[in-house]
């Protein structure tokens, strides 16, 4: 029922000209770059989002709409076309982002930036903010204490209380080997059935590899950038010589494997409190020429490079709810998602993407 309900605010915004009138007072109000922040590709809507996206706005690689809103120069291939730039991105790197996405941009020509975390990539591990969900549902025992807290998993939600718990817990650590070690603590004891092969519903939620990632890289359509060595929430690090490692050898790293230079950087979650200036700071030491948050907004050429704007989007919206965002009417819809009859619609998702 609530989706029902965005879609049909959605569907008003856009048939009565409020969407295209949005479009059209950015593109008066000067130089603008759009950038949409996705997740995972498969099992929603993308193609349709993609569809409608490239005919009203002109997609552009992260690196190359940077370029561009900060020295003013247009490609003179565009030098006519007045669409408003926009940039598509994709982080932590899914291995649906291989067998899907890519195949989008290539199909239709629409090139995607993918923030990647080289950590997941060499360990093939489960994401760690997919462990709660993991590990409650395959969790054998019936009783379990974790940091003096005791679950009752035969009780009625009990095994949600236990997901929200490891989520929390491994959210919040201080340093990666904190949350690893309560990770590894937490399995022990919750005596977890066998880890799912690839035709479990968990497969497309795992990283992509590097054969995956140098054969994206090879085509031409995919720009990568960097998302952390671990994705750990930066401002909760006490230690700053790991959380410099965390920013810098990421960008070691995915230069040494795809042999270019890597130029943006991803902020983990990405909300102001959850970056800070220590972390900003080390962002550019470490040599990146920009880098993107979650916090929303479109950019201007006055934008900090440091702190560039994202507008969240998810794949099993309809395309006239992204449709709207993409026009800067998000604040509206996001009020909305936040009144109590909707709220729980989007929690699982934002869940799967470590917010």
């Amino acid at each position: 029922m609530s989706k029902r309900i965005l879609v049909m605010l959605a569907s008003l915004f856009y048939y009565t000209g409020l969407v295209a009138l949005a479009r059209w007072w950015t593109r008066r109000a000067g130089q603008r770059v759009v950038i949409l922040n996705y997740h995972t590709a498969v099992g929603g809507n993308l193609l349709q989002h993609m569809l409608y996206l490239r005919r009203h706005y002109r997609i552009m690689s992260l690196d190359a709409a940077m370029e561009e809103l900060y020295s003013g120069r247009k490609d003179p291939e565009y030098k006519n076309d007045r669409r408003v730039p926009l940039v598509i991105t994709f982080d932590d790197g899914y291995v649906d982002n291989f067998t899907y996405a890519a195949q989008v941009a290539r199909d239709y020509c629409i090139p995607f930036t993918i923030y990647l975390i080289p950590g997941y990539i060499e360990s093939g591990k489960r994401f760690w903010w997919l462990e709660g969900a993991s590990m409650s549902r395959r969790a054998r025992a019936s009783e379990v204490t974790l940091d003096k807290h005791t679950f009752q998993l035969d009780q009625a939600g009990a095994r949600g209380e236990l997901a929200q718990f490891i989520d929390d817990r491994a959210r919040f650590a201080t340093s990666v080997v904190e949350r690893e070690t309560f990770l590894t603590t937490a399995s022990e004891q919750l005596d977890l059935s066998p880890v799912p092969d690839e035709h479990d519903r968990d497969w497309d939620l795992l990283s992509l590899n590097w054969e995956q990632a140098q054969e994206m890289d090879k085509g031409g359509w995919i720009c990568f950038g960097a998302h952390t060595m671990h994705h750990p929430i930066l401002s909760y690090i006490t230690d700053p010589t790991e959380m410099r490692y965390e920013i810098a050898e990421c960008r070691k790293v995915l230069e040494r494997k795809l042999g270019h230079p890597i130029r943006s950087f991803a902020y983990p979650v990405g909300q102001a409190q959850h970056i800070g200036d220590p972390v900003v700071q080390a962002v550019k030491e470490a040599g990146y020429d920009w880098a993107v948050t979650t916090t929303y907004g479109f950019n201007t050429p006055k934008s900090d490079p440091y702190r560039l704007s994202r507008i969240e989007a998810d794949i099993d919206q309809h395309w006239l709810v992204v449709a709207a965002e993409a026009a800067g009417l998000w604040g509206f819809i996001a009020r909305l998602r936040w009144m109590p009859f909707i709220r729980n619609n989007f929690t699982n998702a934002r869940r799967k993407k470590g917010k």
